[in-house]
């Protein structure tokens, strides 16, 4: 049944020139909608009010902080406070009693927050009332008893809290039916991303199936009723097409749906929408045709520009959506086009959604013209342009309305739509924006009517395809991670997950590439090879650049293997071993080309490391291992890793990559020797002049102790806590904590084990109860849609007493569960009570448990924070800028985030190290451009001192986050670290001898829009 949207565009016919020949006539039948409006003045005024504000040019953000804000916190002095500052500069174009108003609660609400805030929160849900129904029986009754009242039609969408995990998902689908089981109610929306959490679109099979299993009962029941139940399929993001498209196609293949009309959404500003019009349309006319009924598409252009750009910057992916507004209103017409024949809609019911009136005045001239008038219907969102669309409905004959539903109780819930409206809305390029004046504004009409003839003359063109496929490496920037709602990347993760669980049953013996070191003198002959093989591998810098980006397309090669060997040997899920891949792929090319820099200077001379000693940890068993090696290589130095003992067969492969790039074989070397005197004695060796470490604290010490002077570059252990205040958005923070402490398992040095509460979040029901939905419903295993994979040991130590412990005044909010025999796999486990100075708060534990700790206020909680020997990783979650940058200035940390997760540090973007006791030796970060500058030593020559800038910067990518590269003065000792470029007299090296730095990322969108402040 699964058909390839992509291989259905390979060959499109042109729009017909009918089109053309209505656009006169499209145009004039708008002109005449116009003029038989008439404007009732309660509606008027609402719609006019809202115009007003969104065109004052600090209207839109205005109206987004106060709805995001002033409504969304549950705590009332928060409001207050936020209240207060809004107040000081109202928008102009608000009504002079409601500016009045505004300034006077500012003033009063940090006196009387429970008096103020419940009236301005009334006063918006005021405002915006005729945007969305009450959800409360007597009132949704009243409403849809009104609104039938003159034949419009509703499809009624219930909105709810983010769905975390399955607890809150099951109380959405449940609520929905509930909904379509009232008398008055035939129609309902539903998208797949509210009916089961934790969508997988790595294990794609396994996802349809859940959404399948939930869906069918609302379904069945749709199908059993005497009069018609008709259920919409939606869905919002670019991810959920073929998924949504897979299980409409099973969900309507039921026996038990044979006779039931159902439908579900298009997005025309996807190229694919055409494709998938037609893989619905085939699906449909076998479904006819064997006696079934005829199924409905509902074309909308998307409202979702925002988030597709944010998601596709994340992951470092071309945009899924059309490059421009003009190109998505063609292809809207092109669908409809396609679509709007008396052969098509035979099978599938066509739905021209939208409030662009030029588009509906053309589709209805088009229908009739085809004689398929019966077969379409029109469809607007509720309370926008409530009297035209009286006039357009009139005359089209029927229409329907697009209905948000939600309870005033749980008003915060419709902030995302919300936003999306009032983006909409005060756009300029969106026909919406000119709405409410065009009946009024010859320049408005003008404007739009050209729009809308540019966009059907642009039918010419050939159509695009999908924009999205899978690629290799923008030149200049990140690898971007596979994407798993592409059909070719779920091909390769399907293998390499079966080939996963092979592997992991009966593993192969260690490959002979793997130089076995049982004796001293087998350690010193590696190195003496090493120091042999470094003067004609440090000469030639051009040589070294060409050689790692090839190592980067080797290792680009080699994706399925390297997931297959990384699930099996670290038991990593399929997407993180998918993002580690690409990360080492990162450090290849950006290493590669920072080897420029360090021949840049012309009173100085980087002279490299001969021999550099790579011992890398297990629980990134790829990128880290590659990282430190593929920096030594860039550097000029010669390289012998030491793999992890537990995950041999990952390095073995990133070093074969390596090899087939063209790297000598003596100039990076992969030897096994067992830890204890024979490791020490290859750490210690005369001419190892340089080891790159990560894991214990402990583990640098002893190295340093076994070599004084040794010159090592350690990443150490982390403590890592994530800070919530009540200025935070509570959904984004319980979804961000619970990634950050049970990604891998909680087996990453950036995790988070601690959550501090500030204030009210620590006895916030919510968000307590969001963050053990979310944490339970994460599904452990090596599955392609598991969320958290096993632990490369079963537990022991103090992950052991962490897991099966409390101390005194803890308590589990989730208790972990042992999954298997072994130990291997274990559920989250949350642990409440966690006091200042205890056994939890102080030890890095190092698996699947966070503890939660609360603070009185922000202060307390940076020294609740800083309260550990450890600075890697610290995060806050908070929208109040102000606490953003107390935050920022005062905790102690290498990585700082905001508003985002904690880990997941990008090559480049967020350079990664940390402070404390969390990192030994010079403190360059890995991933940033003064890395290798720790391979190495320079020389002055004495001739002058070069002009450098200080160090430090941003880089900002506008739709998704900032990121500052901040140098702050030292905050702990180095120890006996021995600074190797005392001499050296330019500002640069003066900073960066006597600096330790921070990268901080703050996401700077909320809902995709840019955050402006």
């Amino acid at each position: 049944m699964r058909v390839s949207i992509q291989r259905r565009m390979k060959s499109e016919e042109m729009p017909k020139a009918e089109l053309l020949a209505l656009t006169e006539p499209a145009i004039k039948l708008v002109r005449q909608w116009l003029k038989a409006t008439p404007s009732t003045k309660a509606q008027l005024a609402a719609e006019s009010r809202l115009s007003a504000i969104l065109k004052d040019p600090n209207g839109l953000n205005f109206t987004l902080r106060f709805v995001d804000r002033v409504i969304r916190p549950e705590d009332n002095r928060i409001c207050a406070r936020e209240l207060y500052r809004l107040a000081k500069s109202p928008p102009k174009a608000l009504p002079p009693t409601d500016r009045a108003m505004i300034r006077l609660g500012g003033l009063v609400a940090p006196i009387a927050p429970g008096i103020v805030i419940p009236i301005a929160q009334a006063r918006l849900r005021q405002l915006v009332a005729h945007l969305i129904a009450d959800a409360r029986d007597a009132q949704l009754t009243k409403h849809i008893a009104s609104t039938r009242s003159d034949g419009t039609k509703l499809n009624l969408n219930l909105l709810g809290e983010a769905v975390l995990g399955e607890k809150a998902a099951r109380e959405r689908f449940e609520k929905t039916f509930e909904l379509l089981k009232r008398d008055d109610v035939d129609y309902v929306s539903i998208k797949v991303s509210s009916v089961i959490s934790q969508v997988s679109m790595w294990g794609f099979d396994a996802t349809v199936e859940r959404v399948i299993e939930r869906l069918k009962p609302l379904y069945n029941y749709a199908a059993s009723q005497p009069v018609q139940k008709f259920i919409n399929l939606d869905m919002e993001e670019y991810r959920d097409l073929s998924l949504t498209l897979e299980v409409f196609q099973r969900l309507m293949s039921l026996p038990e749906t044979k006779n039931l009309e159902a439908g579900i959404v298009l997005q025309a500003y996807l190229p694919d929408a055409l494709g998938a019009m037609k893989t619905v349309q085939e699906f449909a006319a076998k479904r006819v045709a064997s006696g079934g009924a005829p199924i409905k598409v509902r074309v909308v252009k998307g409202a979702n520009l925002l988030m597709e750009k944010v998601d596709a910057d994340l992951h470092g992916w071309v945009e899924a959506t059309y490059p421009t507004k003009q190109a998505t209103d063609t292809n809207y017409k092109r669908v409809l086009d396609w679509a709007l024949t008396p052969e098509h809609t035979a099978n599938v019911r066509i739905g021209v959604a939208g409030h662009n009136l030029f588009d509906i005045a053309l589709a209805h001239l088009l229908a009739e013209k085809r004689g398929v008038s019966e077969h379409i219907d029109f469809e607007m969102l509720k309370g926008m342009a409530v009297d035209i669309s009286a006039t357009v409905r009139k005359s089209v004959g029927s229409l329907l309305l697009y209905t948000p539903v939600v309870h005033p109780k749980e008003f915060e819930v419709a902030i995302a739509y919300l936003t999306r409206r009032l983006e909409e809305n005060a756009s300029p390029e969106n026909f919406m924006s000119g709405l409410f004046d065009i009946a009024s504004s010859e320049d408005i009409f003008k404007r739009e009517r050209d729009r809308f003839t540019a966009s059907v003359f642009a039918l010419d063109d050939k159509p695009q395809h999908a924009r999205r496929v899978a690629e290799g490496q923008p030149e200049g920037m990140n690898m971007p991670d596979s994407d798993p709602a592409l059909a070719e990347t779920r091909e390769w993760v399907a293998e390499a997950v079966a080939a996963a669980h092979k592997l992991a049953q009966h593993p192969a013996p260690l490959p002979n590439s793997i130089a076995k070191l049982e004796s001293e003198g087998s350690i010193d002959q590696a190195v003496a090879r090493a120091r042999a093989a470094s003067a004609a591998w440090a000469k030639n810098a051009a040589e070294r650049e060409r050689l790692l980006h090839l190592a980067a397309r080797e290792l680009q090669k080699r994706r399925t293997e390297l997931a297959t060997v990384m699930i099996a040997e670290a038991g990593k899920t399929i997407a993180e071993a998918d993002t580690e891949i690409s990360e080492a792929i990162d450090f290849a090319n950006f290493y590669a080309s920072r080897i420029a820099d360090l021949s840049s200077r012309k009173h100085a001379r980087f002279d490299p490391y001969r021999v550099t000693v790579v011992t890398p940890p297990w629980n990134f068993p790829l990128a880290i291992p590659a990282g430190g090696v593929l920096a030594a290589l860039a550097a000029g130095s010669t390289a012998i890793i030491k793999p992890a003992p537990e995950v041999p067969r990952c390095s073995e492969l990133m070093v074969e990559a390596l090899w087939a790039a063209g790297i000598p074989r003596d100039v990076l070397q992969i030897v096994s020797v067992e830890d204890g005197p024979l490791g020490l004695h290859l750490v210690a060796n005369d001419d190892v002049d340089n080891v790159v470490l990560t894991g214990a604290w402990e583990t640098a010490k002893l190295f340093t102790d076994q070599k004084p002077g040794l010159h090592l570059m350690a990443e150490t252990s982390g403590k890592n806590a994530m800070v919530i205040t009540p200025n935070a958005d509570l959904d984004l923070a319980a979804a961000d904590l619970a990634k950050s402490a049970f990604g891998h398992a909680g087996q990453k040095c950036s995790a988070a084990s601690l959550a501090i509460l500030v204030g009210s979040v620590a006895k916030s029901k919510k968000f307590l109860e969001q963050l053990v939905d979310a944490a339970a419903s994460m599904k452990v295993g090596l599955e392609a849609d598991s969320s958290i994979g096993a632990l490369v040991n079963p537990p022991g130590g103090k992950l052991l007493r962490a897991l099966t412990t409390l101390e005194p005044g803890e308590s589990w909010l989730l208790e972990p569960k042992q999954l298997d025999d072994e130990g291997y796999f274990w559920s989250p486990g949350i642990k409440l009570g966690i006091k200042p100075g205890s056994w939890f708060h102080l030890n890095e534990c190092f698996g699947p448990v966070l503890g939660i700790m609360s603070a009185k206020n922000l202060k307390q909680a940076v020294e609740i924070q800083n309260g550990t020997d450890y600075g890697l990783t610290a995060g806050i979650q908070s929208l109040d800028p102000q606490e953003q940058r107390f935050w920022i200035e005062n905790v102690i940390a290498g990585n700082k985030y905001i508003n985002r997760g904690i880990t997941g540090a990008i090559v480049k973007r967020q350079p990664f190290g940390g402070l404390k006791r969390s990192s030994v030796g010079p403190g360059f970060k890995a991933g940033g451009d003064y890395y290798l500058y720790g391979f190495g030593v320079w020389r002055d020559l004495g001739t002058g001192v070069d002009e450098r800038k200080s160090p430090g910067g941003e880089e900002s990518h506008p739709t998704l986050e900032r990121n500052l590269h901040v140098f702050r003065p030292e905050v702990s000792s180095r120890g006996d670290y021995v600074w190797p470029h005392d001499d050296l007299k330019d500002e640069e090296f003066q900073a960066l001898q006597n600096t330790r730095e921070e990268s901080i990322s703050i996401t700077n969108h909320r809902f995709g829009a840019p955050i402006k402040e």
